[in-house]
């Protein structure tokens, strides 16, 4: 198991949250999203090291973006 955090930046609410564990809960081998939005801090919980511009794109197409 593979545990990183990233910083989110743009998200104000639940629902943002939720859009962010979306997106990254469907790449594969990821096992676990967290996502404090206060902080922006997402931790992600993985079989493997994800790809890091696999984590971005997923982050971005939630309409969000990587700090």
């Amino acid at each position: 198991m593979t545990t990183e955090t990233y910083t989110v930046t743009g998200m104000t609410c639940g629902h943002c949250a939720a859009s962010v564990t979306e997106g990254i809960s469907e790449l594969e081998g990821v096992e676990t999203v967290d996502v404090v939005v206060e902080t922006g801090a997402v931790t992600v919980t993985s079989t493997a090291p994800l790809d890091a511009s696999a984590v971005r794109a997923a982050v971005e197409e939630a309409g969000y973006a990587l700090a």
